[in-house]
């Protein structure tokens, strides 16, 4: 239901494209923003405001992972390069439209199904500019068969092709959608045949050969249940319940609740199982429908503030011309209702369930950022983090409220997207490497395993989903640029003492030493700590060589990435600053040259192996 697009963006590589992106702007939907390669724009002579960029083809991947439209005003070939890694499906993926730099052209390369040739169309229209159409469908109907008007969806089982097939021969339709007036209007052109079948329903139909059926999204389904109900329980009885009722699952909304039972384990599955979005409501909101209700409790009441759950949650969303058309079932500790609004639900009322998404961007580059944190950030309704991370993310950040924090206020940091998400918003909390490796992540879950007491965070924030996003840390990018010095066993230790007892740090660094891991040491120094570094050198020493090799990692995927090789005997802390990571080999890891360029590994044994089954053979 949550399918309002989002504005498109324009990248223009040339002066000319900027000034062409001018002429057409105004047909695009409000928001829709204009992007510049730096090198060939910064000084381009255009009226409305536009953000520059650096590199071509990472920018336009990163717009494209963002979930925006991309209509990019240059070759097909660099819109193809740079978004062909991060394909996924013609139902997920962003829409691409390349525009020639002449504005001659405008060809929708991706993303037809869902408004990329709508976008398209409008950018030929302003430009007076061939359309280059290339599926069956665009090119010789008026509408596109799986993608109906805001507010339906085609029912999953329903052969679109063969219903195209049908009437790219020339057969029409025979629509039964007399209560629907928009999509009578939008099959219109379709109705002057009996090839082809539409109905627009509720009911649960499985649609046969010559059959298109759509299900307009008007129903709610309201939950209540038990703190802790089962989720296999919960969605076995949903399930029967609506098909014992003979009622779609693509004509559910929403699912309503209470917004004490927004984490339930329950609601989410149901959610998940129909492919829906969860609202919630508060007490005083659901006792406002108290009069609308079949069988209005006294003991709901009594527990939480208001005299029903699934009805009321029902009702509130569907609107005040809403009916009961499944009043209160109850099985065990779970209650559901269905209330009917009449016709599609234009905007769903009442709060999302908050999310915190924990995501990982990785040492920098935007390369090594993967799809799904690029996809929670783009959902985020708020970003969190350092002002360098949030920097980081380039494109992703516009139309964003960012929340900016210094280093020394992780906690806050933490607290605040907690909090936030317990308002009902989508916050993002973004974090270097990997968000469970000395970032974010695990201050997240000790605030909400923290009680009262000892200053945990609010019980609404206790409800929020937590989602992780894996990113890749600071050693494992060191590694790989590096050779393979995580080639066997390895630990990591941070060496700031602001968390832990400098004797900790100590113990662990004996114990490296005795184990001889290959040591990654994190937050080496600061602008006013700098002896420990050379401590944990001078501990190590005493369990490895001193020609052990070291690895000096800095500003990894950035521009300013600088590798630098040393020994143990010949670290210095001097070398070294907030942005490296500091690596120690075990006595076993090799320095090499490759000609070309030096390396680090850690070899397993293999070469022992060999030796060994040689020497059986003989």
């Amino acid at each position: 239901m949550d399918r309002i697009a989002p504005p498109p963006v324009i990248i223009a590589l040339t002066a000319d494209g900027m000034r062409l992106a001018e002429r057409f702007l105004s047909a695009l939907p409000a928001g829709t923003d204009i992007h510049g390669y730096r090198p060939r724009c910064g000084e381009a002579p255009v009226l409305s405001d536009f953000v520059l960029f650096d590199n071509v083809m990472d920018h336009i991947a990163s717009v494209f992972l963002s979930g925006r439209p991309l209509i990019g005003i240059c070759s097909s070939g660099i819109l193809i390069r740079s978004v062909a890694p991060y394909l996924n499906s013609k139902h997920e993926d962003a829409s691409v439209i390349a525009v020639s730099d002449d504005g001659s052209s405008v060809i929708p390369l991706l993303g037809s199904h869902h408004g990329g040739s709508d976008i398209a169309r409008k950018v030929a229209l302003c430009l007076d500019a061939h359309l280059g159409l290339t599926t069956a469908g665009d090119v010789r109907l008026p509408i596109q068969l799986d993608m109906p008007p805001y507010g339906y969806q085609l029912n999953a089982e329903c052969d679109v092709k063969a219903a195209m097939a049908a009437l790219l021969a020339g057969g029409g339709a025979a629509c039964t959608a007399h209560a629907y007036p928009d999509m009578q209007d939008w099959l219109s052109a379709l109705l002057d045949g009996q090839q082809v079948r539409v109905s627009v329903t509720t009911a649960a139909i499985s649609p046969a050969q010559d059959q298109l059926v759509y299900h307009p999204k008007q129903l709610v389904l309201g939950i209540g249940c038990a703190r802790g109900y089962s989720a296999e329980a919960g969605e076995a009885f949903v399930l029967q319940q609506l098909a014992e009722a003979g009622i779609a699952h693509e004509a559910i909304a929403a699912i309503a609740s209470v917004d004490l039972k927004a984490d339930e384990p329950a609601l989410l599955r149901v959610a998940d199982v129909i492919g829906c979005p969860i609202r919630v409501f508060t007490p005083a909101e659901l006792e406002e429908e108290t009069a609308r209700l079949s069988a209005p409790s006294q003991i709901v009441f009594d527990e939480i503030g208001c005299h029903g759950v699934a009805e009321a949650a029902a009702l509130r969303l569907a609107g005040p011309a809403a009916l009961l058309v499944v009043p209160k079932q109850k099985a065990d500790n779970l209650t559901l209702a269905i209330a009917d609004a009449g016709a599609p639900i234009p905007l769903l009322s009442g709060r999302k369930p908050g999310r915190v998404s924990l995501v990982g961007i990785g040492p920098g580059a935007q390369s090594w950022r993967t799809p799904e944190a690029s996809r929670l950030i783009s959902e985020a309704d708020i970003l969190i983090g350092y002002r360098l991370y949030l920097d980081l993310l380039g494109p992703l950040v516009q139309g964003k409220e960012c929340r900016e924090f210094a280093l020394g206020e992780e906690e806050l940091r933490c607290r605040v997207a907690l909090e936030e998400a317990a308002k009902g918003q989508d916050v993002a909390l973004i974090c270097s490497g990997d968000a469970g490796i000395y970032a974010m992540g695990a201050l997240v879950f000790e605030l909400l395993d923290r009680g009262d007491a000892v200053k945990g965070v609010s019980h609404a924030a206790r409800r929020v989903q937590v989602i992780t996003a894996p990113g890749i840390s600071a050693m494992q990018a060191a590694a790989a640029r590096s050779g393979a010095l995580l080639g066997h066993d390895f630990c990591c230790i941070s060496l700031s003492d602001l968390l832990t007892p400098w004797e900790q740090i100590e113990t662990r660094l004996h114990g490296a030493g005795a184990g001889d891991f290959v040591v990654a040491f994190y937050n080496p120094v600061s602008m006013r700590r700098r002896s420990q570094l050379m401590r944990a050198r001078e501990i190590l020493l005493s369990y490895r060589g001193p020609s052990t090799p070291v690895l000096l990692a800095s500003n990894l995927g950035r521009p300013q990435e600088k590798l630098t090789y040393r020994t143990l005997e010949t670290l210095d802390s001097a070398e070294v600053d907030m942005l490296t990571v500091v690596m120690v080999g075990s006595s076993q890891s090799r320095h090499i040259n490759l000609g070309r360029a030096d390396a680090v590994y850690t070899p397993r044994g293999y070469a022992a192996k060999s030796q060994t089954d040689a020497t059986h053979k003989k």
